[in-house]
């Protein structure tokens, strides 16, 4: 399908777009296409308008009108109704029912947490993005519901407080649907110990300023952080253990992908202090994880999963993701059932994203991504898992080219929440972070101001610039 967008908001119509037309190639252009379908989005006589043609003939047409805007003030409001005015109009010929409306950011938690911050009651929100976004009451509850356990956590912190992100941006291989700074082990196992080196100088360089807050969090994220070998992997704790203090609530450490778990690193795990680790299936399907290219098996997951109990691992989270290549709602009951028998402590519950630098989104027509219908199912079946394994919701964030505009939500046994996915939510602590592709997050409260610190994505360009990935994270810290 193609579009033309005649007024400066074309992200926000194209990602009222992307909603009806998941995994479908849509097209910008600058003149009326007279094939397949056409959507035009303008402004004329203070109306936000949206026609639709299809085969070049006028097949639909909403307006709202924005007569009472002002332009320079009022720039947000303008794009909220220029994006309902598209979703409006789509709807009337896609007739699917997206309950999250037209809220397409990737943080509502936040947004509720300001608005309650700001005196509106509760549901005064409500009401608002019912009314305003046209979120169904289900995700509106599930959102307040998760923004006030996120607001108990984020109460406590303070100037002080710090939480860490260590990355290694390394895998066995690259799974079709990522998009994250994640390179294959294969082509750069020459270029590990130099990169460990690396990381070591720019926590060095940070040592004295991270140590001298109360560091809330550790958390080490990938890539695949256990696609290291044995004396890697043991280098990287010890790297860790030598130069940043023991943290005060949570050390969390992704072993991801049961290929590249053994014994020895859980033992070091374990050995290490880290308080909760995360072992993802993805899912449990054998079909499935092939076509996505991981390489484990169910079986496999299953070892590594009693492996980690065996080693005293007593809080371990599992992710999967819904809306895999040629999944159904049947194979998702099939993963629940087996992680109900594991019993872990925390589930996180991914929809699946196209993202734009990822081999599914090259290659989007080889596989076949679930539908929005089956996702809506998929999703209720977690929901009822997770409650029947004794979890609540804690926490949830949302990505652009969902499959239907879902959400992300991590789920959690009674007082197991964790913390540093919810300091990355809320954005109300200074994360500062290591590694390539990370980004440190400057908090200043009086403010309330983030000032980032980018590190360059690739292993060479990271390696090669670590000096200028030291100082600019210096230059904040001395402003």
């Amino acid at each position: 399908m193609y579009y033309k967008v005649e007024h400066k908001y074309l992200d926000e119509v194209l990602s009222i777009i992307q909603l009806f037309y998941f995994g479908e190639k849509i097209i910008q252009v600058e003149e009326i296409k007279k094939e397949d379908i056409f959507i035009r989005s303008y402004l004329e006589n203070h109306k936000s308008i949206c026609t639709i043609y299809k085969n070049g003939k006028e097949i639909v047409t909403e307006n709202i009108d924005i007569s009472n805007l002002e332009e320079n003030l009022f720039s947000n409001e303008t794009a909220r109704l220029i994006k309902l005015t598209v979703f409006k109009a789509i709807q009337n010929i896609r007739k699917l029912d997206m309950p999250w409306g037209i809220l397409t950011g990737v943080r509502p938690t936040k947004k509720i947490n300001e608005l309650l911050e700001e005196g509106l009651k509760e549901e005064d929100i409500k009401e608002l993005l019912k009314e305003k976004y046209l979120a169904t009451d289900e995700k509106i509850n599930l959102a307040i519901d998760i923004a006030k356990v996120e607001k108990n956590i984020i109460k406590n912190n303070n100037k002080d407080k710090i939480s860490i992100y260590i990355g290694i941006p390394f895998c066995p291989t690259r799974c079709i649907y990522c998009s994250f700074s994640s390179f294959n082990l294969s082509r750069y196992t020459k270029s590990v110990d130099l990169y460990l080196d690396c990381l070591e100088r720019e926590i060095l360089a940070l040592k004295d300023y991270i140590n001298s807050k109360e560091i809330e969090n550790i958390y080490i994220g990938g890539g695949t952080p256990s696609s290291l070998d044995e004396s890697q992997f043991n280098r990287l704790l010890t790297i860790v253990e030598k130069n940043i203090k023991k943290p005060s609530i949570e050390y969390t450490i992704e072993a991801g992908r049961a290929d590249t778990i053994t014994r020895q690193k859980l033992k070091d795990m374990k050995s290490f202090n880290a308080t909760r680790i995360s072992i993802n299936p993805q899912t449990m399907n054998d079909k499935t994880l092939k076509l996505i290219g991981r390489n484990h098996l169910e079986k496999e997951f299953l070892e590594a999963f009693y492996m980690a109990r065996e080693e005293g691992l007593n809080n371990i989270n599992t992710d999967i993701i819904l809306g895999l290549c040629e999944e159904e709602p049947k194979d998702v009951l099939y993963t629940m059932n087996k992680l109900k028998q594991l019993s872990p402590e925390s589930l996180t519950v991914h929809t699946l994203a196209i993202k734009r630098a990822s081999r599914l989104n090259e290659q989007i027509e080889s596989f076949n991504p679930s539908s929005f219908y089956d996702m809506q199912e998929m999703i209720k079946i977690t929901k009822d898992f997770a409650k029947q394994m004794n979890m609540k919701p804690y926490y949830m964030y949302r990505q652009k080219n969902m499959i239907g505009n879902f959400e992300n939500v991590g789920y959690c046994k009674e007082g197991l929440e964790c913390f540093y996915n919810i300091q990355i939510m809320e954005e109300k602590q200074t994360i500062i972070s290591f590694g390539a592709g990370a980004t440190s997050k400057f908090y200043f409260e009086e403010q309330n101001l983030i000032k980032r610190a980018f590190n360059v994505k690739s292993v060479e360009d990271y390696i090669a610039r670590i000096d200028e990935m030291i100082q600019r994270k210096l230059d904040i810290i001395r402003e």
